[in-house]
């Protein structure tokens, strides 16, 4: 059997309800060499049943189980089988566009430069869908450049997992999915930037993603806010705060403070606390004074921008910049 160009893997576990729709989304793509690796995670609904039917109706579907439980171990053991150099991901209960693979394929091939490239993405269906799930939606479709995704890198995962496509040798060099208490694709995207792999996304919606409570984003504790800021520190230390022994926190409020005790499980100490609240100005928070904005310079060490204010990152962002931060150097938003 040849080995295709493109290979896509499918970690599913009781998906039953939802597969068939994600299955047909593939065999509908316009470009048509692929193999599709799904690796059944334990499932115990219909899973098994619909994968095997799916496999004996088109031969580019190859079934994966793995000896160990999990999805990390499945995402593990699903790449390690997939034959092609490039390889997209999917979920099984989320939709691919027609054309997903045929634009994504294309920008791959024509920019070898590029490591791994995603789409803008809708989530559906759109009744109900709450102000923080859309707010998401539009900030990660707005990162269309590498450099707009390495500026938020660390406030949120720039890149929904299902949607992206990526050399696999690059994804096995920096040691493929880890399991590490948080979120294994935003572990992934991390570490692949800071190997110096270029990113990129396409500006159609080709990927939609399916909102529902049982997803994996909603249930497991490695999708916390607590597990992401412990992944984003261990990241940093590594990084932008290697050597560093305190920083200063711009925000003293309840999310500035849960970044003190992370930094602090890492070593790090705050020096300075930056706010423009006049009630905390002047007063000291764990130790560190609470200092102005006015009083603030890139002398006084590393800045981490904590303030969650929805709107709020691109007026602190100029706040910084005309005090003689720059970004990624001297200072990084953090949410």
């Amino acid at each position: 059997m040849s080995v295709p160009p493109l290979s896509i893997l499918l970690p599913v576990r009781n998906e039953a309800e939802y597969l068939p729709q994600a299955l047909a989304s593939i065999e509908r793509q316009t470009f048509h060499d692929w193999e599709l690796v799904a690796v059944d995670d334990g499932s115990t609904d219909a899973t098994p049943r619909q994968l095997a039917a799916a496999a004996r109706r088109d031969r580019r579907i190859r079934i994966v189980d793995p000896p160990e439980r999990g999805l990390v171990q499945a995402l593990n053991a699903g790449l390690s089988a997939c034959r092609a150099p490039l390889v997209a991901r999917m979920d099984g209960d989320d939709i691919s566009h027609p054309r997903r693979l045929e634009f994504q394929l294309a920008c791959l091939r024509a920019h070898p430069e590029i490591g791994l490239v995603a789409s803008a993405f809708r989530h559906f269906p759109r009744t109900g869908l709450k102000v923080g799930m859309r707010a998401y939606e539009v900030w990660q479709n707005s990162l269309t450049t590498h450099e707009a995704v390495m500026c938020d890198l660390f406030v949120e995962s720039p890149f929904v997992h299902p949607s992206v496509m990526f050399r696999k040798d690059l994804v096995t060099a920096v040691g493929g999915y880890r399991e590490m208490g948080w979120a294994e694709d935003y572990d992934l995207w991390l570490r692949l930037a800071a190997a110096g792999v270029r990113f990129a996304r396409l500006p159609q919606p080709l990927f939609f993603w399916r909102e529902r409570p049982e997803r994996a984003t909603r249930t497991m504790v490695e999708y916390t806010a607590g597990a992401f800021r412990a992944c984003k520190v261990h990241h940093l230390r590594r990084g932008f705060l290697d050597g560093t022994r305190e920083v200063m926190l711009a925000g003293a409020g309840k999310e500035g403070r849960a970044w003190r005790l992370a930094l602090e499980g890492e070593g790090i100490g705050v020096s300075r606390w930056v706010d423009v609240d006049p009630r905390k100005v002047g007063r000291q928070l764990h130790g560190a004074p609470v200092i102005p904005a006015d009083g603030v310079s890139p002398a006084m060490g590393k800045l981490l921008v904590t303030v969650g204010t929805r709107g709020a990152r691109e007026e602190l962002r100029r706040w910084a910049m005309a005090r003689g931060f720059r970004e990624g150097e001297d200072f990084i938003c953090v949410t």
